[in-house]
């Protein structure tokens, strides 16, 4: 591994017999945490999930063996239990062993399983959390989930339960009164059914709501709607998961703060939400 800078000296090292479960961040490899990086350059088994981005995946140690083991929403994927199974395998076998998530692992990435099920066979583990794409990779879409102009809340909620449909536990109205933005995983499939919900519960259907798919990647494509229109501008689109959906009038300022579209020549624009007077007092 070619990232060998003294930093990697100073930091924690995977021991024979243990696993780490750590996130990837949203897709950039430049987001891996120096934990995640350091991992990924010692592991002898790298146990990787469907959004981890290849790029990421490079970084391992030449010789290191990869399992993938990605879990995506309506195709043929492992079953966790034998996921969590092969982990306490191989490092009963003495591997050195990295599950190496997308995001952060313990924000909707089944890493708290995995670590019970390490607990229940007595193998050691590390988390190493990671950016979660809730927050990096709407930041690549330069969209803030908070602004102080906008909202002192942000609710992070997940657009499918493990049968596939839209969880029954969630309390719409609760959310949609309550929430001023709200950021949703694994949700554009059932993005109909959620928005009726959210409009139901008082939302506005002309309230801005953004989706970002393949989140800071090379493939990063971002498209801005209304949540009335959220269903048929997504068909049109013919975007596909991966996607962070945003929910909030934080989405306005995506033509202020993306970033990544000025790198490419775009005219970012004045603060949506700041007042002439504060402009000119700044």
């Amino acid at each position: 591994m070619s990232m060998s800078f003294d930093v990697f000296s100073k930091l924690a090292t995977i021991m024979p017999g243990h696993v780490w479960l750590a996130g990837a961040g949203p897709g950039d490899p430049g987001l891996l945490t120096l934990l995640a990086a350091k991992a990924l350059g010692e592991a002898d088994v790298i146990v990787h999930d469907a959004l981890v981005n290849d790029e990421c995946l490079k970084l391992a140690r030449p010789g290191a063996l990869l399992e993938y083991a990605g879990k995506r929403g309506g195709k043929p994927s492992a079953k966790q239990r034998d996921i969590s199974l092969r982990l306490v395998e191989l490092a009963k076998a003495g591997h050195r062993v990295l599950r190496l998530k997308g995001g952060d692992p313990f924000v909707f990435g089944r890493g708290g399983e995995e670590a019970l099920t390490l607990i229940d066979h007595g193998v050691p583990f590390r988390i190493v959390p990671g950016i979660t794409a809730g927050i990096g990779g709407l930041a690549y879409a330069g969209i803030p989930v908070t602004h102080r102009e906008v909202n002192h809340a942000v609710t992070f909620l997940t657009g499918h339960d493990s049968s596939g449909v839209v969880p029954d536990r969630i309390d719409w109205d609760a959310i949609g009164r309550g929430s001023p933005v709200i950021v949703m995983y694994m949700a554009m499939k059932h993005i109909a059914t959620i928005s009726a919900h959210l409009i139901a519960a008082g939302r506005s259907p002309d309230e801005p709501v953004a989706f970002v798919c393949d989140a800071a990647t090379a493939s990063q494509q971002v498209l801005e709607t209304t949540l009335g229109r959220a269903e048929a501008d997504v068909l049109a689109s013919g975007l596909e998961p991966p996607a962070i959906v945003v929910v909030g009038e934080v989405v306005r300022l995506r033509p202020s703060l993306d970033w990544l579209g000025a790198l490419s020549g775009r005219k970012l624009l004045p603060d949506p939400f700041a007042s002439d007077a504060n402009r000119d007092s700044a």
